[in-house]
């Protein structure tokens, strides 16, 4: 039986993804793993391509439906790119406002797959359907810290999915000062809430596991990113978003549709962790001094390298996000201006913005109308693919001699540490085992 459990193929079936469906196959043969891929099976869905030919005042509405649950990060990077090639720069509360609307959805992610996707693996429930039930008051503050988010995107946006309020150089209307006050009351509630999910999944048993990652995230110079800053790594990156391309490849591999990100580097492509992790470690000293305070609380405060600790850091970015709306509300005056006028010419220009799970790249070549002659999208469901596998080939070898159902689960949980996407999270996977006997 011991040689059996050292000979084994895993297959994990329909690994479902908002972006694409995907499924799990290791081989593994002497206790080493001969191959790790994470199968993405979903036929392209062509977004770049038939954005081509519309005008660039459409591009925050079309690409909001890539995602259902990102739909802020999709419109916040292609309003960047365009509004590049452009040459406009909404500052001001303009910007701010910008920020709010992705607190929201921050919010609305990092609760959704904290309390309702990752927590059950940390406490023996198959779903949150049991876990409700043994911890209801959990899941009652998540759902009401869920809200607090989804309100957010409401306001700013004007419904809770695929936001209709944002535009070119800026949004179609500014919200009431007393929508505004309404909501600042709503995230004080809410904000005992992240501080007290925060201690609640840093007191979960997590298995020791890290690798030598390398991350990569924005960096701005006085805040935690969201919309604007340089790409910068643990090894040394630092350039401008509009060198992204030039840093970064895609390519097609046989056994994915969706296309294999790496980082370019002498020559040699390497595989590279977004997300979470990659911000709070690139960005430890650009969260305010409460959290900061609360991740040292935690045992985070030199960092976080082990990926099944990812729901805390999450929980300290929910934190933050609260904080963040906080401020943005009390300095809001509602006599400003909706949206900078926007003039078309030709151009290209690119954005990049950090999305709920990583860094979000689009790039634009406009012509003189307005009108999208080329588009390019990279989601960080993409960016991180690789680095999953990476972490599957290194840990699969420590549970071969788990029984089936148990290796199962630590798969799941695995991949679900990088909440690629709210369709893989939510559904469980199935998991055969083939015993492979050496000739």
């Amino acid at each position: 039986m011991a040689d059996k459990a050292r000979n084994r193929t895993i297959k994990v079936d329909y690994l479902a993804r908002v972006e694409g469906e995907g499924r799990l196959n290791v081989r593994v043969q002497d206790g080493k793993v001969l191959e790790a891929r994470l199968e993405i099976f979903e036929p392209p869905r062509f977004f770049e391509a038939f954005l081509r030919g519309r005008a660039c005042s459409e591009v925050a509405d079309i690409t909001a439906r890539i995602c259902g649950i990102c739909p802020v990060a999709y419109q916040m990077s292609a309003l960047h790119a365009v509004e590049a090639a452009l040459g406009l720069e909404v500052g001001g509360q303009l910007r701010a406002l910008r920020r709010l609307l992705y607190c929201g959805e921050w919010i609305e992610s990092h609760t959704l797959h904290v309390f309702m996707l990752h927590a059950p693996d940390f406490l023996g429930c198959e779903s949150v359907v049991p876990l409700a039930k043994a911890h209801p008051e959990i899941v009652t503050q998540g759902l009401a810290l869920k809200k607090a988010g989804n309100a957010i995107v409401t306001l700013l946006g004007g419904r809770e999915i695929h936001p209709i309020n944002v535009k070119l150089g800026g949004f179609y209307r500014l919200p009431r000062r007393d929508a505004m006050r309404a909501l600042h009351a709503q995230l004080l509630e809410a904000r005992s809430m992240a501080e007290a999910a925060v201690r609640w999944v840093a007191g979960f048993e997590f298995p020791d596991f890290s690798r030598d990652y390398t991350y990569v995230a924005l960096r701005h110079p006085d805040e935690y990113p969201f919309c604007e800053g340089r790409l910068v790594s643990n090894r040394g990156l630092d350039i401008p978003i509009s060198a992204y391309e030039q840093h970064f490849a895609e390519r097609h591999v046989r056994h994915s549709n969706a296309l294999y990100a790496s980082l370019l580097e002498d020559g040699h492509e390497l595989p590279y962790f977004v997300g979470p992790m990659a911000r709070f470690n690139l960005n430890f000293d650009r969260l305010p001094p409460a959290v900061q305070a609360l991740a040292e609380e935690v045992g985070l405060a030199g960092g976080c390298h082990n990926p099944f600790q990812s729901i805390v850091v999450r929980s300290l970015e929910t934190l933050y996000a609260v904080d963040e709306a906080l401020r943005i509300i009390e300095d809001f005056d509602p006599n400003g201006q909706a949206c900078l006028p926007v003039k078309m010419r030709a151009g290209s220009g690119s954005g990049c913005t950090e999305a709920p799970r990583g860094i979000l790249y689009h790039s634009y070549e406009l012509a003189e109308d307005g009108t999208l002659n080329k588009a390019r999208i990279i989601p960080p469901t993409s960016q991180n693919q690789w680095s999953i596998e990476r972490d599957l080939e290194t840990l699969v070898p420590a549970l071969l001699e788990l029984p089936e159902e148990d290796m199962r689960r630590r798969c799941e949980q695995a991949i679900r540490n990088y909440d690629p996407c709210i369709s893989c999270a939510t559904h469980f996977l199935k998991l055969n085992i083939e015993h492979e006997e050496r000739a």
